[in-house]
């Protein structure tokens, strides 16, 4: 393996290191943890608190999008590992002003269980947590069990939405309820042509034939659904877009966004391809698509791969996602 490393065992330091010299005028690391990146403005005044947190490794998830009108404090884990509750605690700290905080993460066990111990020691201190976990990896478990499945790229829809209803000057509860509908409305799905490598263990952790493809792959090389032969961009667009309407089962034309997301190692070049025949067929099937995101805005180390998230909108949604929002990671 080659990297641009120093010790592959401090690469989440060294990284954070460069992150808030590079932002220094948007973010900082917190006095009280520097696993923690939070606005410099942070917390401000009169607004609930929105944490998010995770693993490292799928950057610019989750510090990206640490930034106003969206994440006031992120907990950063070692790669591909839960940040421990004393993070996700000291993000809350830093994002209260006294209105509450919102802690929206995704559904992996070691996050619930984080999460939770830190919501209990945040109330010991007189802060009020309330959170929502991002479930929008079909592949993870099927629709009668949808609560149990896993938060990848589609999380970004939950951020943005519950961030700018706080920026609004919602209540926790209300905030709390937007971000819930991004996550009841987003679906999201992924194909891996080729393994990451975690710095620190300098080998694939996992393999794909040369040749063959792996449908419904999780963020961290998790299982997917089967391994198939490699299709075409256009047969594996629409595979992917298929299995996200079948899931959905809409009874009616829709108003969409959709979101193509690399996992690291995907050119952007190949994502406008895959885009192309996504567009197609909802078009073809009356669905309008309102918004639309193509680039890496939650990846997997290196991974050649892509994930395909699609959002339902109502006017609600749609007046989130445009309201003004600017961290690191993406200008709205």
């Amino acid at each position: 393996m080659q990297r641009f490393v120093n010790n592959p065992d401090f690469i989440v330091d060294d990284m954070l290191k460069g992150y808030v010299k590079a932002h220094g005028d948007t973010v900082t690391l917190s006095d009280r943890n520097d696993r923690v990146v939070k606005r410099v403005q942070a917390p401000v005044e009169g607004k609930v608190g929105i944490v998010a947190g995770g693993g490292s490794g799928h950057e610019p998830a989750f510090l990206g999008y640490v930034g106003e009108g969206l994440v006031d404090a992120a907990a950063i884990g070692e790669v591909f590992a839960s940040p421990p509750a004393q993070s996700f605690l000291d993000a809350m700290v830093e994002a209260d002003s006294g209105k509450g905080v919102a802690c929206l993460f995704g559904n992996y066990a070691g996050d619930n269980m984080n999460v939770k111990m830190a919501v209990q020691l945040a109330e010991d201190e007189g802060i009020t947590v309330k959170y929502v976990t991002a479930t929008d990896d079909m592949a993870s478990s099927p629709p009668e069990t949808r609560e149990k499945r896993h938060g990848i790229a589609g999380g970004l829809f939950m951020w943005k939405a519950g961030g700018a209803r706080a920026a609004m000057g919602g209540s926790l509860d209300e905030v709390i309820a937007s971000a819930q509908k991004a996550v009841d409305n987003t679906r999201s799905i992924c194909v891996g042509l080729g393994s990451c490598t975690i710095p620190a263990v300098g080998s694939p952790n996992f393999s794909i034939e040369e040749g063959k493809m792996e449908f419904g792959i999780g963020h961290h090389g998790e299982p997917g659904i089967r391994v198939e032969q490699l299709g075409t961009a256009n047969e594996i667009a629409a595979e992917m877009t298929e299995a996200i309407l079948q899931d959905f089962d809409f009874s009616e034309s829709e108003n969409l966004a959709v979101m193509l997301s690399g996992l690291g190692a995907t050119p952007l070049m190949e994502l406008y391809v895959l885009y192309d025949k996504v567009a197609e067929i909802l078009a073809g099937q009356g669905h309008r698509i309102d918004r639309t995101y193509i680039g890496n805005y939650v990846t997997s180390l290196d991974m050649n791969g892509v994930s395909l998230t699609i959002v339902r909108l109502d006017e609600e949604l749609k007046e989130l996602l445009d309201y003004p929002g600017q961290c690191p990671a993406v200008k709205y």
